[in-house]
């Protein structure tokens, strides 16, 4: 790669519906611009197939990728949309922590927590969410795990015990711990 790699990035979202060879033909048209995937998430949800991924690479090698990009996502019956970005910066340090809760599945639960966090502060990093039936009754459960960065100055122990008592009001339960590496 050239200079300037470091400074040039795509965010890439595609969803469509699921087939075998999707991750592989995106990949592929990346590697072959001459750029290289940074980061990524993918999930089948229901019968759709939805990628978000950070795609680096010399300001020449993206144009070439986002020229090639939509008659791609024509080919293989995708939706891309590509957005030029930069390589995320952060201001203050964040500490990230791993948030699990665990419920009967009822609406609003998501809401709930997104609200508290947002009510703090603190940025909800990554986030993902299932259904499934409890083991022996089939009652219909919700699972929520995400990762949080929390800022040098808050004073975890307190907000920790905070939200855990926020939780035990909604009959969530949850477990609030420092993401290990």
């Amino acid at each position: 790669m050239g200079i300037d790699t470091e400074n040039n990035y795509l965010v890439i979202t595609a969803s469509g519906e699921d087939k075998v060879g999707l991750v592989d033909r995106l990949s592929s048209k990346i590697t072959e611009s001459g750029c290289n995937i940074e980061e990524s998430r993918m999930a089948v949800l229901g019968g759709q197939f939805a990628f978000i991924m950070l795609v680096s690479g010399p300001w020449n090698a993206l144009s070439k990728l986002e020229g090639q990009i939509e008659p791609l996502g024509n080919q293989i019956g995708l939706t891309i949309i590509h957005k030029r970005t930069q390589k995320r910066e952060r201001t203050r340090p964040a500490i990230p922590y791993s948030v699990e809760v665990v419920a009967m599945d009822h609406p609003g639960i998501v809401r709930n927590l997104s609200a508290y966090f947002s009510k703090n502060g603190i940025n909800i990093e990554e986030l993902q969410t299932d259904t499934y039936p409890a083991p022996h009754t089939g009652t219909p459960m919700f699972s929520v795990m995400m990762t949080v960065g929390i800022h040098a100055d808050v004073h975890i122990p307190t907000l920790r015990s905070d939200f855990l008592d926020y939780c035990d009001d909604l009959n969530l339960d949850a477990s609030f711990e420092p993401v290990r590496g």
